[in-house]
């Protein structure tokens, strides 16, 4: 699958993206899901967030997949989930 880059502003706790797309005369409407993961002083070390990030992963909705792992801070680290697709056919 080809890549588009949407910049989106001001990342919030929660966002839930719909985007509908044309691709040649066919329509398709995708959902994602940007969160963030806090932190919050439960991490000491690098090993302990990386364990805090693969439960977070684990646990979450299997009717979403993990698209992207955005680069950490000190506070917080983004994830970008897709909404997983029943029915991968464009629309005419």
């Amino acid at each position: 699958m080809k890549e588009v880059v949407i910049l989106i502003p001001d990342l919030e706790k929660e966002q839930n993206i719909e985007i509908d797309v044309r691709i040649n005369g066919r329509s398709q409407s995708l959902q994602y899901r940007v969160e963030l993961l806090d932190w919050e002083g439960r991490v000491k070390s690098p090993t302990d967030k990386v364990q805090v990030l693969r439960h977070k992963i684990e646990a979450y909705d299997k009717d979403w997949e993990l698209v992207e792992v955005g680069p950490p801070t000190d506070k917080n680290i983004s994830l970008m989930f897709r909404k997983k697709s029943t029915d991968n056919r464009l629309k005419t």
